[in-house]
C-alpha cells in the first residue's frame, strides 16, 4: 500500500487448509521491520494496532476491525487487521455531512474511544464506513502513549454526554481493569494511564473540549 508512511501490505490468506475451499480473507499486514523510527513513540506500533482492537472489543464498542499478531509473516512479525471493504470516497467530514443520527451516534462512540486510547493521529480518512453503514477506526498505531498526545478531527461532539454504551463499557473497564493481553502489548505505565483516562471520562460523563484548538492531526484527511 504505497501511500502509507510505514511498510503496509494488502494480503490474502485462507482461514482453513488450502484444500478447504473457503473464501480467502483479505487483511492489512503491518510488519515491525517496516516501521520508521519516531522520536515520540517507541518502536512496535503494530502492538498498538492490536491493543486498539483489544480495547474496542473489551469496551463492547466494535469500532476497530479484528487485529491479530502475525508471528511469521513474509517480513517478520507484525499485526494483521481484517480489511474493511469500505466506501473509500467517504471520510469523517463527508460522513458528518450525511446528517445521519445513527452515524453520529457511532462517531460519538469513536470520540470516546479516541480519548480513552489517547489516539494521536485520528485523521478523517481513518474513519471508514462500510456498505452496512457501520463505522470503523483504522490506523491506530499512534495510540496509548502515557503522556497526553490526543490529536483527532472528532471535536464536533465536545460538551455532550458520553453515549450510554460508552458508559457501560467504561464501567466494566474501570471495575475489572484492562484485559490481561494489554500488559503484553503495552508498557505498565501506558496501561495505568489508559485506566486513568477511562476513569476521568467516566467520572466527568462529558466528551471534552480542546481548549488549545491545536489538538488536530495533519493532514486532516
Amino acid at each position: 500500500m504505497p501511500w502509507s508512511s510505514n511498510a503496509t501490505f494488502l494480503v490474502e490468506f485462507n482461514p482453513g487448509t488450502s484444500e478447504s475451499g473457503e473464501t480467502p480473507i483479505t487483511g492489512v499486514y503491518k510488519p515491525a521491520a517496516g516501521e520508521q523510527p519516531l522520536w515520540d513513540f517507541p518502536s512496535g506500533l503494530w502492538r498498538r494496532e492490536i491493543a486498539s482492537f483489544e480495547l474496542s472489543d473489551a469496551l463492547g464498542f466494535d469500532l476497530v476491525p479484528v487485529t491479530v499478531h502475525r508471528r511469521q509473516g513474509d517480513f517478520g512479525e507484525g499485526s494483521v487487521q481484517l480489511f474493511i471493504d469500505a466506501r473509500f470516497e467517504e471520510h469523517y467530514f463527508t460522513i458528518r455531512e450525511m446528517g445521519d443520527h445513527e452515524l453520529d451516534d457511532q462517531l460519538r462512540l469513536l470520540s470516546a474511544f479516541d480519548i480513552i486510547a489517547n489516539s494521536a493521529d485520528r485523521k478523517g480518512g481513518h474513519c471508514l464506513i462500510d456498505p452496512e453503514n457501520s463505522i470503523w477506526a483504522i490506523d491506530n498505531g499512534l495510540s496509548f502513549h502515557s503522556e497526553l498526545k490526543l490529536r483527532t478531527v472528532i471535536w464536533d461532539f465536545a460538551g455532550e454526554p458520553i453515549p450510554d454504551s460508552a458508559r457501560r463499557g467504561l464501567e466494566v473497564l474501570c471495575n475489572e481493569g484492562a484485559p490481561p493481553v494489554m500488559s503484553e502489548l503495552l508498557d505498565t505505565d501506558e496501561v495505568a494511564a489508559l485506566l486513568r483516562r477511562a476513569g476521568h471520562l467516566l467520572e466527568s460523563g462529558i466528551l471534552p473540549f480542546d481548549p488549545t484548538g491545536r489538538r488536530y492531526p495533519w493532514p486532516l484527511v
